[in-house]
């Protein structure tokens, strides 16, 4: 049996874009996470995934490189979340809430969904 764990809005400052002024400082990043891992045994955080180390691993990606592309930065997070947690898969979207368009936008987006073979 699986069980399903879920980070909504999860904001990480990041230095990424297309935009060479979009790299130049922090801008706000929200993450939805969605994390499928085998149902726990007992009562015991040693038994799933800590939370508060789901979010270092993705301050971790953030702060490692600068991403153009919100598409690349969803993999890469979701990539080292497999890597590093006993997940069955992940599915990671990335938002950037102040894109800057030709027309308003609330924010844009890229979800990446990776899982075990």
């Amino acid at each position: 049996m699986s069980v399903t764990i879920e980070l909504y809005g999860l904001g990480v400052p990041g230095a990424h874009g297309v935009e060479e002024a979009e790299r130049e400082g922090p801008q706000r990043f929200l993450y939805d996470l969605r994390l499928e891992l085998d149902e726990p045994a007992s009562d015991s955080v040693e038994e799933t995934v800590d939370y508060r180390n789901v979010v270092r691993c993705v301050q971790e990606v953030s702060d490692g490189r600068s991403f153009q592309l919100l598409e690349s930065m969803a993999a890469a997070v979701a990539d080292a979340l497999l890597e590093r947690f006993r997940l069955q898969a992940a599915r990671v979207r990335v938002r950037k809430p102040d894109v800057r368009l030709e027309a308003p936008v609330e924010w844009t987006a890229a979800t990446v969904e990776r899982r075990r073979p």
